[in-house]
């Protein structure tokens, strides 16, 4: 009697696994078990992902290259037998922090335009402006009621009111540093002080270039990979 029982409790605490279609179940009432998911490694470029998946080191080819946002790169698996996918690598952008529609004073302004933004002709436009006020007062004119003008130096001795340009096109650094940075359109504004700031004005279409030349860059760096059917782009 007591041999019998011990046997019953002994086999009840035995531990059995079942495979049924692709899912595998344990213990009497079925519990499914989940696939183990890897560690994910994180980089802060996009060379980064390039130099992981020609290695191979962890021999998890083919995966799929998801351009989430300009900012964003996962590396991911195919299904695993639970229907949930393996992150292998994810790359964040590494970025200056720039605050857009928030007037700045002019010495700040200047700052920012210098160290957050590529060269462009605009840009050096901008910066001539705001490094050459020398009135803090701003004026509306024109029949719209929108042009704005300030008085700024126009020479060693001589000052001259100047039109602030609108929109300007501008290339900040938004996305990763291995591709050109997505030039847009920005409202251009001032306010006595005097002070500036930009104002997106595109609507958020940067974004949809920037994750098309992402996906470019790794076209060209993972050509091999792409063609022997190994890496897939999405975006």
């Amino acid at each position: 009697m007591i041999k019998e029982a011990i046997e019953k409790i002994l086999s009840l605490a035995t531990i059995n696994t079942e495979k049924i279609g692709d899912q595998i179940y344990t213990n009497s009432e079925l519990r499914r078990v989940s696939e183990a998911l890897t560690d994910t490694l994180k980089v802060r470029n996009l060379q980064g992902i390039v130099d992981y998946l020609r290695n191979d080191f962890d021999k998890k080819l083919p995966v799929i290259v998801h351009v989430i946002s300009p900012t964003q790169v996962n590396v991911v698996t195919e299904f695993n037998r639970d229907l949930s996918r393996n992150t292998l690598i994810e790359a964040s952008a590494l970025l200056p922090e720039i605050n857009f529609g928030r007037f700045h004073d002019v010495e700040n302004f200047n700052i920012l335009l210098q160290s957050c933004f590529v060269d462009t002709d605009f840009k050096h436009r901008v910066l001539a402006i705001v490094g050459n006020v020398v009135d803090e007062k701003v004026v509306t004119v024109g029949d719209n009621g929108i042009s704005q003008q300030v008085t700024a130096k126009a020479g060693i001795a001589t000052v001259e009111p100047v039109v602030l340009p609108n929109p300007v096109w501008l290339k900040p650094y938004r996305t990763f540093v291995e591709i050109e940075q997505p030039e847009s359109a920005f409202v251009f504004r001032m306010k006595d002080g005097p002070s500036a700031a930009l104002f997106e004005a595109d609507g958020g279409a940067w974004k949809l270039d920037a994750i098309e030349r992402i996906k470019l860059y790794f076209n060209q760096e993972l050509e091999q990979l792409i063609t022997d059917g190994q890496v897939i782009i999405v975006g």
